[in-house]
């Protein structure tokens, strides 16, 4: 069960992550002396520059924990689960505390806004008054964030088994034993039974039982 929702809650959590990085995070009032005054939104990738590299991360550990076998979908989620917690971060920190107007300032006048997708910028000499929170993107972060953290700890508590690795490297000999012993005991099993006229042995013959 794990080895299947575990994956999806990541995928989905990466989905809402995504989703809040195109949402307004914050409203800084702006006073510029040409300008005048304004209301600019500041998106959740321009608030949290790291937001959409990690949705990336915890959208490449989902996919990767349906691929991998068993130690690796456990090494996937731990990281994984490091990218949600590092995403839920600044969500929190801003419903809880607050955006700083200086943070504000600093970002839309481009001083650290390289890796954002968002281009709104305020002039040099303008000036962020106050900033205010808008809670729908954070909160949808932060549910993403929690959606992909416990997707991914459910992965990496109960990673599942690996199926059995396929027959093509199989010597005759061992197949053919190997399927005397499951004709044996699943006599019953379709799979078996297909495998074994493949093999051209009859499942019907008491012989290979």
């Amino acid at each position: 069960m794990a080895k299947r929702s575990g994956p999806v809650l990541m995928l989905v959590g990466a989905i809402l992550l995504w989703l809040s990085s195109r949402m307004t995070w914050v409203k800084a009032a702006v006073e510029d002396d040409k300008a005048g005054s304004s209301v600019v939104e500041l998106s959740g990738s321009l608030w949290s520059l790291e937001l959409i590299a990690l949705s990336v991360v915890v959208l490449a550990g989902g996919v990767a924990a349906f691929a991998l076998r068993r130690t690796g979908r456990r090494i996937v989620s731990v990281i994984t689960a490091l990218a949600a917690a590092a995403a839920g971060w600044r969500p929190v920190a801003l419903l809880t505390a607050g955006p700083e107007a200086e943070r504000a300032q600093e970002l839309l006048q481009g001083g650290t806004n390289d890796t954002s997708v968002d281009t709104t910028t305020i002039s040099d000499w303008a000036v962020v008054l106050t900033a205010d929170a808008s809670t729908a993107g954070p909160v949808l972060a932060l549910v993403g964030a929690a959606l992909a953290l416990f997707g991914a700890v459910l992965v990496a508590s109960n990673p599942g088994a690996d199926k059995p690795r396929t027959a093509k490297y199989e010597t005759p000999a061992v197949r053919q034993e190997r399927l005397q012993e499951e004709l044996e005991t699943s006599q019953d099993s379709g799979r078996v039974m297909w495998d074994a006229l493949d093999a051209d042995i009859d499942p019907t013959d008491p012989r290979s039982s």
